[in-house]
Formats: C-alpha cells, structure tokens, sequence
C-alpha cells in the first residue's frame, strides 16, 4: 500500500497537541524511564512499542469500562482501545524526536454485524513509513514491532470490504476523538465507533 503524508512537513509528525500530549509530565517521564539503557531511536521505539503493547491492556480484552482517549491519560489509567493505544504510542516516541503517524483501518466486528475503524500508528526510519499496531495480543492476534515488512494485529480483507486507509494523519481524526469524548463508558463506546472515515 502506498501511504500518503496528510502534511508535507515533517514536523506536524512531531506535535503535541490536546490528544498526543507530549508536553505532559507523565508522558516524558515514561519516555524517560524507557530511553534509559537503549542504544539508539530504533531500540527505543521498540521498546514504548513493546511497552504500550504489553502494559496498557486493550480495554475491551480486559473488560475495563473506563474509556481514555488523551495518551497522558491511557499512560495514567493503563487503559484503553486500539486508538487510545496509539496515542500514547506516538505520544511517547514524539517526545524521543521520532516522526510519528496516526493510521486507521475498516475492519469487520469480530462477529461480522458490521464495520469499525481501527486505529494504530506509523513511524518514520530511514526515509520511509513503518507501521506498528500497539493494540495489545491475545489468541489470534500477534502485532510485532518491525521495520521489515507489517506485522499489524489485522491484515484487511479486501474482499469482505475491509481496508488500510492510506493516509498518516499528523492529529487523530477528528470523527475518532469525537466518539471517545462522548462515551461514558467503553459498551457504549463500542456502538458508537466509527464505521468509515
């Protein structure tokens, strides 16, 4: 898939703003505490990869009804969907200086009543767009952080109508941050999301 910047400017992937809230404390201390030991940026964006796969538990597998959406806050909370997920994610690697996406996909409900956006990320190495999918394992889903071909937890089927939305957004889209601030609580989250972007 061809992915296409939303901004030619690079820095727009390195903003902070209300949703990837770098500038909090919590954020840079996180960052710190991973940056600490790791040999360069690629070891490091592994690890708040890792960090954000393996500690913050995806909320709908934990059956955790709280709904975060501003990545200081998922840090905070430990909790969150897959776009939650994601903004702690580019929060985190934004703040170590690393060009940092926010990506979607449509992909069908687990029980195929119908289509949801999915969110995750992509990061900026050697001139090119990788991305990373923070969503957190379970049975049937293994994201692996690689800059050496996708490892998402979901590959779209074309064919089902699912679909990689090829644009990197610089902000989370607007449709996505407006269904987390009006849940009260993930179940009613989760027939609000959006269906297409």
């Amino acid at each position: 898939m061809q992915m296409i910047q939303q901004t030619a400017d690079l820095s727009a992937y390195l903003a902070a703003d209300e949703v990837i809230d770098h500038h909090r404390p919590l954020v840079r201390e996180t960052a710190a505490r991973l940056a600490d030991g790791v040999a360069d940026s690629y070891e490091y964006a592994r690890a708040a990869f890792e960090f954000v796969r393996d500690t913050v538990p995806h909320s709908q597998d934990s059956g955790d009804l709280r709904v975060t959406w501003r990545a200081s806050d998922v840090l905070e909370q430990g909790t969150g969907i897959c776009y939650a997920k994601a903004h702690a994610l580019a929060a985190l690697l934004r703040v170590e200086d690393i060009p940092t996406a926010l990506c979607y996909q449509r992909l069908l409900h687990d029980d195929g009543s119908g289509y949801a956006v999915h969110g995750l990320v992509a990061v900026r190495f050697n001139g090119a767009w990788h991305r990373q999918d923070p969503r957190g394992n379970k049975p049937g889903v293994d994201a692996q952080f690689s800059l050496d071909g996708e490892r998402p937890a979901f590959e779209p089927d074309p064919a089902s109508g699912e679909m990689d939305y090829p644009v990197l957004y610089a902000e989370a889209h607007p449709a996505v941050v407006s269904v987390l601030k009006a849940a009260p609580d993930r179940p009613y989250l989760w027939k609000t999301l959006p269906t297409t972007l």
